[in-house]
């Protein structure tokens, strides 16, 4: 009998479907490692003990008013705890130093447990998970905030809580909603920017945005968003959009939107998405402008394929592009934080076999992924208030975008997840793609690079690698917020950036550029734009009708795909 050396083996189809990313195996390992070390153990329990023992005192002397150091001190920015009951009431005050003192020996345990990297990395992610599980405040008799509306509204807010709980299970295999997004329409409060398709391929449809000022810079914007959510994230709502910002500053902008992939795309690779998607839509541009040059704004994985059509283009000696925008980009994969967790080579394995029973990966899958890294925030933090005080999700724009997620085609993901993630080949200038070596250096148009602060998907030091990697003229800027609120970071009060005085040379290591970098007030999207605007050519007066007699508008702006 004849096996297909290709065919992953049942052990491999077994952990698939049970440990798919090989925490409970790697939890194991770290346990078992931890048993092996008997004098970090004995340390930990020791400590466990005695904060255990001298707990009914110190409950006792917060009973009775006598000041008594707690066993272990309270993270005051925990805000799971933020209520006043957890330090004033002695019940509440028991719980908690319990809850602190199981969590403190759970680390111990960890760190004794020490093997490498990523099986610390994938342990810790799995007994985080269990503690942020099991914290109090997701249980109704060790949560004060629930027990008092439920005695507020007699019983009424369990009631409600109860029908929330019941709908997650039933509608969303029992994950809590996050947000309503009922409320909101495409094309008219999100994606809403007026605009027209122009052209549709199996892949991608590309939009042209209406202009909204009489004269234009000569120099058309293409928008390359990532395909693992709609595109309008780059056009979230009127006064949060970033196309709407640039069109209303004299750009002409062009966005590609990707088809959501079902199984017939099963086999479409990431030469498909170069040559159907970003080169196709720099062809179609050039031709219904008629310019010479073509400015690139993207984001995310979107900024990693207009990056490698950069460097493709550049290996054609095809001089279109002009400057390119990153957005919260890895070029350089050596080092993706907690990420790391999903694409080791087991995991990628895993991934392959999920997939190829479907021909893509599911949307759900990866949604759950994100969620996992920030299980606290995106996962638990709503099991209380939905669950347990009955409050409604509420609408917000960026967590509907956020839940608006696609699927990926199996052989483009694999090759992404492989070829970037596990081997590291565009950085290394070991990539090829659409028949061409791939070389970052190579590429000598100004790039302007945004980095989020606290964007815990593309980390800012990594994002930073980019100034290392091109040749031409990089801006650096760090913005406040994370991966979403970094990029949808309109001008306002609070908003923040950090950044070298223009023409400055990057420092090789990211924390020296940051501590030359200053911090000034207000949005990068104010920095860049007029970066942009200064680099696009003269003023012309705005086309008087989208697209050309070959590329005619076929529908509205936002299409067809971003629905599906």
């Amino acid at each position: 009998m004849v096996t297909d050396k290709n065919e992953p083996d049942m052990l491999t189809k077994i952990q698939a479907k049970l440990d798919p990313l090989g925490w409970t195996t790697a939890t194991a390992s770290a346990i078992g490692q931890a048993a092996r070390n008997p004098a970090p153990m004995a340390v930990a329990g020791v400590r466990l003990m005695t904060g255990l023992a001298t707990l009914p005192f110190a409950a006792a002397g917060k009973a009775f008013s006598v000041p008594v150091a707690p066993p272990i001190e309270p993270n005051p920015k925990d805000r799971r705890f933020s209520d006043a009951s957890w330090d004033e009431s002695a019940y509440y005050f028991a719980v908690r130093q319990f809850y602190d003192l199981v969590c403190r020996y759970v680390d111990e345990v960890l760190a004794a447990g020490h093997t490498d990297d990523l099986t610390d990395l994938k342990a810790a992610l799995t007994a985080h998970l269990l503690t942020d599980a099991a914290a109090p405040t997701n249980f109704l008799l060790t949560n004060p905030v629930a027990m008092r509306k439920a005695l507020d509204t007699a019983g009424r807010s369990l009631v409600d809580g109860a029908k929330l709980a019941l709908s997650d299970l039933v509608e969303r295999k029992g994950m809590p909603e996050k947000v309503d997004a009922s409320v909101f329409t495409l094309g008219e409060d999100m994606a809403a920017t007026k605009g027209s398709v122009i052209y549709r391929n199996d892949l991608m449809e590309l939009i042209q945005y209406s202009p909204q000022t009489e004269q234009v810079h000569e120099i058309p914007l293409l928008a390359s968003p990532p395909w693992i959510n709609k595109f309008y994230v780059m056009d979230l709502a009127p006064s949060r959009s970033l196309v709407e910002w640039a069109v209303q500053h004299g750009r002409t902008v062009f966005m590609i939107s990707y088809r959501n992939p079902d199984a017939s795309m099963a086999d479409v690779t990431m030469d498909d998405y170069l040559e159907q998607g970003v080169l196709q839509a720099m062809d179609i541009v050039q031709e219904v402008t008629g310019s010479d040059t073509i400015d690139v704004l993207s984001l995310c994985l979107g900024g990693a394929m207009a990056s490698m059509a950069a460097a493709h283009l550049a290996a054609r000696q095809d001089t279109r592009l002009g400057t390119l925008t990153l957005l919260n980009t890895i070029l350089d994969y050596s080092e993706p934080g907690d990420l790391a967790a999903f694409v080791d080579p087991q995991s990628l394995d895993r991934i392959d076999v999920r997939m190829g029973e479907t021909g893509f990966l599911d949307e759900n899958d990866m949604a759950l992924a994100f969620d996992l890294l920030r299980a606290r925030d995106l996962i638990f933090r709503y099991i209380p208030e939905r669950w347990l005080l009955g409050k409604a999700s509420q609408p917000f724009d960026i967590l509907a975008w956020n839940g608006d997620a696609t699927r990926m085609p199996a052989a483009m993901h694999s090759s992404y997840l492989r070829l970037l993630y596990g081997e590291n080949r565009l950085a290394k200038d070991e990539m090829e793609l659409g028949g061409q070596h791939l070389h970052l250096g190579d590429v000598d148009s100004e790039i302007y690079v945004v980095g989020a602060v606290n964007d815990h998907i593309v980390l800012w030091t990594t994002s930073y690698s980019a100034t290392q990697l091109f040749t031409g003229e990089v801006r650096y800027v760090l913005s406040s917020g994370g991966h979403i609120a970094g990029v949808v970071n309109p001008p306002s009060p609070k908003a923040w950036f950090e950044a070298l005085p223009a023409g400055a040379d990057n420092p090789e290591s990211p924390l020296e550029w940051r501590e030359e970098a200053t911090r000034q007030d207000g949005s990068w999207w104010e920095d860049w734009i007029e970066w942009s605007v200064a680099r696009a050519g003269k003023l012309v007066p705005a086309p008087k009708r989208l697209g050309n007699r070959k590329y005619k508008p076929l529908e509205d702006a936002p299409g067809t795909y971003v629905r599906h």
